[in-house]
């Protein structure tokens, strides 16, 4: 299943990352398609703290951990990057792995969106708006972070896993 990448570069209070964002249309399983099971299923792959809910209407990014989404139910207009980044319309099925630090945020929206999502092993999805934190923090933060050593979907070392080494080496 190919993959979308998009790197981006600080903007603003956000610091985005040095890993790319990774987006795939329709790639999470039918049979994970509802919030309970995406959870299901990222949880059987390694990942944690998983959660059902939108997203936020506002410029956020994560200090303590790397974040997957994916849509399942209705539609959504979602940024990343920034005011300087991009926008993708995801509807059900669509998976994305966003690295801590890359700002998201919701535009546009359809009754009943949710976003299923989750971390890897010992991070967690700290809420930090564009200026809450010193910037040179959030980077030493980030930095820090493990990369994920299981795919979210895939539950194996492809997808994000050889993405991201492959950017790190």
């Amino acid at each position: 299943m190919p993959v979308e990448t998009h790197l981006f570069t600080p903007d603003g209070a956000i610091p985005n990352s040095r890993l790319p964002l990774a987006f795939w249309r329709d790639r999470l399983p039918q049979e994970a398609r509802g919030g309970t099971a995406a959870g299901a299923l990222y949880r059987k792959n390694g990942w944690t703290g998983t959660w059902v809910y939108t997203v936020y209407p506002f410029w956020h990014f994560h200090t303590k951990g790397h974040e997957v989404l994916a849509c399942v139910s209705g539609t959504a207009t979602i940024g990343f990057g920034g005011d300087g980044g991009i926008r993708v319309d995801v509807r059900v099925g669509d998976v994305c792995v966003i690295p801590a630090g890359v700002g998201h945020r919701r535009f546009e929206v359809s009754n009943g969106f949710l976003m299923a999502g989750g971390y890897p092993p010992g991070q967690e999805g700290d809420i930090v708006r564009p200026g809450e934190i010193d910037p040179d923090k959030a980077t030493r933060l980030i930095a820090a972070l493990r990369l994920p050593e299981t795919d979210p979907v895939s539950g194996k070392d492809d997808g994000v896993v050889a993405l991201w080494r492959t950017m790190a080496a």
